[in-house]
């Protein structure tokens, strides 16, 4: 009878931490893993579908909107919303894309609102090419870090910008790689 009490009395205790704790993984950060090959190599190197990488998520950078070109990013797939990809942004509203087949025009212009999202591994990738620019309203999270595996744990790597993209003036494009 005691252990009933004791349990009651610490569920009474944390019960009110409940919508903290769900509005910090909603609007704050979250853990997730990753699964499909989309965008290897920088999420899931290795082809084996064991291992997956755990990363961090973080929903107050897109609250805000801070997001540029270059992150990746989970969104809800625009033609099957209970779908949640993660995708890297190519191109923001003004941009101008060459696309890659399967994708009918040979260059779009990103239209306000939209961005172009596209995987790292674009053999295995289902992303703008095939369904368009993408309302940033669909995206819901910025993914930050790799946490697991430990021997890959840090900042989510960059990718070295292709020549695929004429940029609209004023978006902050930045590469890592460009500046070292």
């Amino acid at each position: 009878m005691a252990f009933v009490s004791s349990f009651r009395q610490w569920a009474w205790s944390v019960l009110p931490w409940v919508p903290v704790g769900l509005y910090f993984t909603e609007h704050g950060y979250s853990l997730g893993t990753v699964n499909g090959r989309s965008m290897q190599p920088t999420l899931n190197p290795d082809s084996n579908q064991l291992k997956k990488d755990v990363v961090l998520f973080n929903h107050w950078a897109i609250d805000r909107c801070h997001y540029n070109i270059g992150d990746v990013v989970t969104l809800r797939h625009p033609d099957q919303p209970e779908k949640i990809v993660i995708k890297r942004i190519v191109a923001l509203e003004g941009d101008v894309v060459q696309t890659r087949s399967p994708y009918p025009d040979a260059h779009v212009r990103v239209p306000r609102g939209h961005c172009w999202v596209e995987g790292d591994e674009m053999f295995h990738s289902r992303d703008s090419n095939h369904y368009g620019p993408v309302p940033l309203g669909l995206v819901k999270s910025k993914v930050q870090y790799v946490l697991y595996p430990l021997n890959r744990f840090g900042k989510i790597p960059d990718k070295p910008r292709g020549n695929r993209v004429r940029y609209a003036p004023g978006h902050k494009v930045y590469n890592r790689l460009d500046h070292e």
